[in-house]
């Protein structure tokens, strides 16, 4: 009677497990949640669903190849349209570098775009705010002061009308904190990489059009106005910049991409 009664509950197990959804119901359920997400505009997720199809109900074949035929026709229009993007990054790239000389010096590992307004000729005698970018489309800024007297500076604020924006400090002695002298003239040079620019860089490329004003921060405070071509370098180099960056990180896409699709 025992082995009976087990036998019973056995049988009745695998008859509920039989009434249950079957995979292909379960992968009907995902696809419908990846066509929602599509609706959405939730690409990168729904894609990310369907993907995961083929391992998790592997024996629901018409859910599987709807799956795939789905996700590589989303991955087309994805693709076509990254490759549209890359191409207005390209030309919003060339009509910057116009702005620019390209340099690449032996000391240089990659090669550093010089604006024209900022080139040595034009600035090694002044004290002004400087831009520095190179192909990677790495970006920071140095302030430069030409002067008598040492500041011993190790900061910067730009500021106009109440608002203002303030680098981190570079502390005497620190690799990115320079000085030299020749004759009577002292030269600084405080580079504030790795984002120490700490908005600066922002705040004087969305308020090219403001009369901005620049105090070099040191054991003397030294003031200058910002020239129009400076700020106007600093609003170009950060353009250059998100353009060289998004023109990486496309052509990262696009190749991923491709080869999910076999594109050669």
């Amino acid at each position: 009677m025992r082995h009976v009664f087990q036998y019973i509950i056995v049988a009745l197990l695998f008859f509920v497990a039989a009434c249950g959804p079957s995979e292909e119901d379960l992968a009907r359920k995902k696809m419908e949640q990846a066509k929602n997400l599509l609706v959405q505009q939730d690409t990168s997720k729904a894609l990310s669903i369907m993907d995961s199809i083929p391992g998790l109900y592997p024996k629901a074949m018409y859910s599987v190849n709807a799956a795939k035929n789905l996700s590589n026709e989303v991955r087309f229009e994805v693709l076509q349209r990254k490759e549209s993007e890359l191409d207005t990054a390209k030309v919003r790239i060339t009509e910057l570098e116009k702005n620019f000389v390209k340099e690449k010096t032996e000391f240089d590992r990659y090669t550093q775009y010089i604006h024209k307004r900022q080139t040595f000729q034009r600035a090694w005698d002044r004290s002004y705010i400087q831009v520095h970018l190179d192909e990677r489309g790495d970006l920071y800024l140095s302030s430069n002061y030409h002067g008598e007297n040492w500041l011993d500076h190790t900061g910067l604020r730009v500021y106009d009308s109440g608002e203002d924006a303030k680098t981190d400090t570079i502390p005497i002695g620190s690799p990115d904190n320079h000085r030299s002298d020749f004759m009577e003239a002292k030269w600084e040079k405080v580079s504030y990489r790795n984002g120490k620019d700490n908005g600066v860089i922002e705040f004087i490329a969305q308020h090219v059009d403001r009369n901005l004003k620049a105090v070099f921060l040191g054991k003397e405070y030294y003031y200058i106005i910002l020239e129009t071509y400076d700020k106007e370098a600093v609003r170009d180099a950060l353009a250059l910049s998100k353009a060289i960056k998004a023109k990486t990180q496309l052509e990262k896409e696009i190749s991923s991409l491709q080869k999910k699709l076999n594109i050669q």
